[in-house]
Parts: C-alpha cells; structure tokens; sequence
C-alpha cells in the first residue's frame, strides 16, 4: 500500500531533526568540527611527519645511528612535554577550562578562571576579591578597559560602584562593563545592559566558548 503524499517518512522526520539539532549546535559553538575544518591540520601534519623521516633517513646514511636517537628522544621529549601541557591543573593555568569545570567553580572561583582567561587574551589583570561579589579590573594593551562583574542579575546594587571610576579625560568608548553569569540572563537584564550603552552581557554559552579558547573580543564584537 502506497504512502500517502501528505504523511511524513519518519525517517526523514528524524534527519530533519538531527540536521537542525547540528545546527543548533554549531551556532552555539558546542558542536564538533567538520572535516574540511581539520583537514589543513591534518595536511600540514603528513608533510611534517614525512619531512621528519627523511631527515632521519638522510641523517642515518650521513652520520649514522646518531640522528635517529636524537631525533627519537626529540620526539619523546615534545610527546611528554604536550601530555604535561594537557594536564587539568596545567590547561587551567592557562586559561582554559571545560562546561564541566566552570559549573562546579564557586564565585571565587570563577572570577580567578576570568582572569586567567583574560590574560591569556593578553589582558592585564587586577582582581578585588569579595566575599559575595568579587570584580575584575583589565586594561587592555590598546587601551581598552574592562569591568567585569559576577552576578546573576545585571543591576547594579545600591552600594556598589565601579572599582576604576572613569576621569574625564578618558575616551567613554574605551570603557567596557562585562557582567558574567553562567545561565542565562532575564528579559530585564538585557532592557539594561542596552539602556548602559557600554555593558555585555557574558551569559553560560558565550563563557564556554571563551573558556573552550575562543577570544574574548570574537564574543564582545558579538554582543555589542
């Protein structure tokens, strides 16, 4: 019995689905490369491989067993350094931190990981720690600077002020006020941030894709 026109193969219902979840995910950074993205990477490692083995080989036939030992130690060498760079505590120091590992930082926590993240985009950091609510200051080798802020909701408090007030004779346009939270923000907060002019708003995706390596001013030329 034939199908008729108007129902749906369910096959092609759950490829709909799958192509638009990819989607969905490739948007909000969290999806995996494709291959032609790797492909260079893959390219550029063949040649290097190839080049190493025949130096090796005409090391081998010019000088002996000397080379291929040395070159086999190199390569140990590299190998043991690149698993030591890989390390949790060793990605972490310098700035790079999985979902997983931001969820489970508490406040103080998670302002040390904005800062590490900062100065691995080459900002230059001051933190002032807080017991509920710490800040960052950062000055950028440009001249930018940054006020960034943890919390949950965007409005200021009553008592709170800026740790770095801004004299007159610096340019507004310099000055960026970046509130971070790791969900997501409420309707009332981004009606805020726009009516400040100069305030982003970093919520849960964009700060796993900054912590994933992304640079911060991909994310903030995003937002603004």
């Amino acid at each position: 019995m034939a199908r008729p026109s108007w129902t749906s193969d369910p096959v092609e219902e759950q490829r709909h689905r799958r192509r638009d979840t990819v989607h969905r995910l490739r948007a909000q950074g969290r999806y995996g490369p494709r291959f032609r993205d790797v492909l260079p990477s893959f390219a550029v490692l063949a040649v290097l491989l190839c080049a190493a083995v025949a130096g090796l080989v005409v090391g081998f036939r010019a000088v002996g067993a000397v080379v291929p030992i040395a070159g086999a130690l190199l390569a140990v060498v590299a190998v043991a350094v690149g698993v030591r760079r890989q390390r949790p505590a060793a990605r972490r120091r310098r700035g790079r931190y999985t979902p997983q590992e931001l969820h489970e930082l508490d406040v103080q926590g998670l302002a040390l990981a904005v800062a590490r993240m900062l100065r691995r985009d080459h900002w230059k950091v001051r933190l002032l720690p807080a017991p509920d609510r710490p800040r960052l200051c950062a000055r950028h080798q440009d001249g930018r600077r940054l006020d960034v802020a943890f919390r949950p909701v965007a409005e200021p408090l009553p008592d709170e002020a800026l740790p770095h007030p801004r004299t007159h004779r610096e340019d507004p346009e310099s000055f960026i006020h970046l509130v971070v939270h790791r969900g997501a923000f409420r309707a009332r907060d981004i009606r805020w941030a726009r009516r400040e002019g100069r305030t982003v708003l970093l919520d849960g995706p964009a700060l796993e894709r900054w912590a994933g390596g992304a640079p911060l001013d991909r994310l903030l030329a995003g937002e603004q």
